[in-house]
């Protein structure tokens, strides 16, 4: 899913030159034709996210200053780019003071409004990373720092916020690597507890022998090695909330306890002589079916109850590809900025194959080989080539059928993806849209309409350098209707299937 820009202007013949244009950049866009509309726009409950905006300076009304004054007002982050036909230094340094990102003066050229979004895009990425990790780091993380477009994880959104809202016990289920403890400092720092301690404890990384000391703390001389008292992970949280990660993987010693200090609110020591009364809010998180683990014997049933009172459960990244471009962008931003690498961008081409690998160690996996990529690459755009695992799934991609004379059908295709232009997503001019497909195989027989159709997607994928939402618009299919087919193909490909598990 590509960027989405906010166009704000009152001429409706530059309005549509500049749609056109950052159409043209590879983005998404909303227009509106006046102040008081973008305003509305940014602040309705139900807006769409806006990842950057294009403001006019002179409009009646509501100008482009009062909106910069109005956002600044509201806490908007998002990054804005003014344009004005009066390039005059006071505007400017007027325009910056007020909040501007940076400006154009009409009329901009689309190589000049390329490099500004761009630019703007990724300082507003490195700020949400920089922001995130401090607010990591502070305890107060709230669901803002989630980065998400997809409409599947709008549901555990909506569910993880009402969560937040009460002291009730939540369960978070999903594989490993989708950002379970994301979630969790999320539900703390948006609730009524976020100025007290937010604890995490991994249980599957604790020894058998210590879980009860870790958890609930000892005495001086409670066991061999107990030289000093530990108050315990109960009581260092009591106020806040305890993070039980991998819960499932507590021994069942350790689970009859754990039940009977969320029943009674205290634990004791072990050594102890008398319970402590704790306040925590629980917070468990298991990448296992836990159900499953009940009926194995490996889980008490009635804690299983204690802990599932609000199960929540975070879709792998494979079932929401299109958050994959703007995890990417935010990754990019931060390694950079971490690894001092001028790194300008991700190139279509690696766009593309990237959003449709299988990606089994989710979010973390797709971080790392952002990281490797920025660490090692030798150019100033990221390629195909940067990404191992990518190359790796467009080996494994059947070669295209052959015939011994190529029939040209009207508006045809090339058999292969074009070559990509350097450029952030998409290159700034369309690029030729004629070529071949073949229709018969060697055999000379008709290749099977479901091998052209696909054919057909991977290079209207490559086309529009991966801008999912553009490509189903330029097929007229429905989003879903493209990635069903996709995983179709992809499911009919043994050799393609057995590249993505390897990735």
């Amino acid at each position: 899913m590509a960027a989405s820009i906010l166009i704000a202007d009152d001429d409706a013949v530059q309005r549509r030159l500049v749609e056109n244009m950052v159409q043209k950049c590879g983005y998404e866009t909303v227009v509106v034709d006046s102040g008081d509309a973008a305003i509305a726009m940014l602040t309705a409950p139900d807006a769409p996210v806006i990842d950057a905006m294009v403001l006019d300076l002179v409009m009646p009304g509501l100008d482009g200053m009062g909106v910069l004054a109005k956002i600044r007002e509201a806490g908007l982050n998002v990054p804005v780019i003014v344009q004005t036909a009066h390039g005059g230094i006071d505007n400017v340094v007027s325009a910056m003071r007020a909040g501007a990102q940076d400006f154009v003066v009409k009329p901009a050229s689309i190589e000049r409004l390329q490099v500004s979004l761009r630019n703007a895009l990724n300082a507003s990425a490195l700020k949400g990373e920089l922001q995130r990790i401090r607010h990591s780091r502070e305890g107060r993380l709230t669901f803002a720092d989630i980065i998400t477009r997809s409409e599947t994880m709008a549901g555990v959104l909506r569910t993880a916020q009402k969560a937040a809202a009460s002291t009730i016990p939540v369960l978070v289920e999903g594989d490993s690597g989708v950002g379970k403890e994301l979630f969790a400092r999320a539900i703390h720092g948006s609730g009524e507890r976020k100025s007290k301690p937010f604890v995490a404890v991994n249980c599957g990384a604790i020894p058998d022998n210590l879980v009860e000391s870790i958890l609930f703390g000892h005495e001086k001389g409670a066991f061999t090695g107990a030289t000093e008292r530990h108050m315990g992970k109960f009581v260092e949280a009591s106020g806040g909330t305890l993070f039980l990660d991998e819960v499932s993987e507590l021994p069942l010693a350790a689970q009859v306890k754990l039940l009977r200090a969320l029943q009674e609110g205290a634990v004791e020591a072990v050594g102890g002589r008398k319970p402590v009364k704790v306040d925590v809010r629980i917070i468990s998180a298991t990448n296992r079916k836990l159900l499953d683990r009940v009926k194995g014997g490996q889980f008490r049933e009635d804690l299983f109850y204690r802990l599932h009172v609000l199960p929540l459960t975070i879709p792998p990244l494979r079932m929401r590809r299109e958050d994959i471009p703007h995890l990417l962008r935010h990754f990019l931003a931060r390694f950079c900025a971490e690894e001092n690498r001028p790194i300008t961008g991700i190139s279509g081409e690696a766009m593309a194959h990237l959003s449709q690998l299988e990606w089994p160690g989710n979010i973390r996996q797709l971080e790392n080989a952002v990281y490797r990529a920025v660490v090692m690459s030798e150019s100033d755009q990221l390629g195909l080539a940067d990404f191992p695992q990518a190359v790796a799934h467009s080996a494994a991609m059947p070669e295209a059928h052959h015939q011994a004379e190529p029939l040209i059908v009207g508006p045809a295709f090339h058999s292969t993806a074009p070559a990509m232009v350097p450029g952030k997503e998409i290159p700034i001019a369309p690029l030729p849209s004629t070529g071949t497909l073949a229709m018969l195989t060697n055999a000379g027989e008709m290749r099977p309409l479901e091998d052209m159709e696909t054919e057909i997607i991977r290079f209207a994928i490559a086309h529009y350098r991966g801008q999912m939402s553009e490509v189903a618009r330029r097929l007229k299919i429905g989003r879903s209707t493209l990635y069903r087919k996709l995983d179709e193909a992809a499911a009919d490909d043994p050799a393609a299937g057995g590249a993505d598990q390897a990735s």
